[in-house]
């Protein structure tokens, strides 16, 4: 009689199922070497310190779930959620969506630091190898100076750690939910939109200080006129001719000066007396006859 046998799996079979797992094995090795690759590559970019944080499981992904404003323990959180809750028919499907979930937020924060818009999250969601190698060799660069994330200010989702070689990420600008005011009681309604709050209000206007005068106006000519002395002094009396003994001036007498008696002309002088002129001979007496 022929008994079929249940317990003995053909040869045929079992040799498939082991190349199976091979070629799955071979498969998952060479997408963990490529996205450790690629992440390597974003870490530079980003400025982490030590390419070794790449090439170690569940840490390289903490470390971008942190470059991804996400407290990095959620990663860890996440995993041990699946690993105790996922054989639970229902809640274990939703609980193994939370590693996903995770790092489909974390890439989202990291491709605007990157210079990529909310629509390549769909790309990382069905071939996150693609964006990893498109993140990875692109010309985009690093900026952390991105709006600030919606879960930045929940004590549980934000991210709190500093690691050292890692460089903290700040945002700045965008959505960033106002402090709260302990001021204000609790119920009292909100101030209006743009009403300022009290004492903040704008300063009094204040005019501005005047230009100074650009012009300056010329000096005054001097006067050629001296002034007059204030006090001119008396002229010096003369002295009495009596006092000194001098004979009295005309003036003083009130008599006409004289006038001074004219120089003699001098007397021309005599001419000298010239040699006496010879007396010329007398003419011969004729001889008598």
């Amino acid at each position: 009689m022929y008994v079929t046998s249940y317990y003995n799996p053909d040869g045929g079979a079992i040799a498939l199922f082991l190349a199976f797992g091979f070629f799955a094995f071979v498969l998952a090795v060479g997408f963990y070497v490529l996205s450790a690759f690629f992440l390597m590559k974003i870490f530079d970019k980003a400025g982490v310190q030590g390419r070794w944080r790449a090439w170690v499981p569940i840490y390289n992904f903490m470390v971008f779930t942190k470059l991804g404003d996400l407290n990095p323990w959620l990663v860890l959180i996440a995993a041990a959620a699946v690993a105790v809750l996922g054989w639970i028919p229902v809640l274990g499907s939703i609980i193994t969506l939370l590693p996903l979930i995770v790092t489909l937020a974390a890439a989202w924060r990291v491709g605007l630091k990157l210079q990529k818009d909310v629509p390549w999250v769909i790309l990382y969601f069905f071939l996150s190898i693609v964006w990893l190698g498109i993140n990875a060799f692109d010309s985009s660069r690093w900026n952390p100076n991105v709006a600030p994330a919606p879960w930045a200010n929940n004590g549980f989702l934000a991210d709190t750690t500093d690691w050292a070689g890692i460089p903290r990420q700040t945002s700045t600008g965008g959505y960033a939910p106002p402090p709260s005011d302990p001021a204000t009681p609790y119920g009292a309604p909100p101030a209006p939109y743009g009403a300022p709050p009290a004492g903040s209000g704008p300063a009094p206007y204040t005019p501005p200080p005047a230009a100074p005068s650009t012009t300056t106006p010329p000096p005054a000519a001097p006067s050629t006129t001296p002034p007059p002395p204030a006090d001119s002094p008396e002229p010096p009396t003369a002295p009495s001719p009596a006092a000194t003994g001098a004979a009295p001036s005309p003036a003083a007498t009130g008599a006409a000066p004289s006038a001074p008696d004219a120089p003699g002309m001098p007397e021309p002088p005599a001419p000298p007396e010239g040699p006496g002129s010879p007396e010329p001979p007398g003419s011969p007496e004729p001889p008598r006859t």
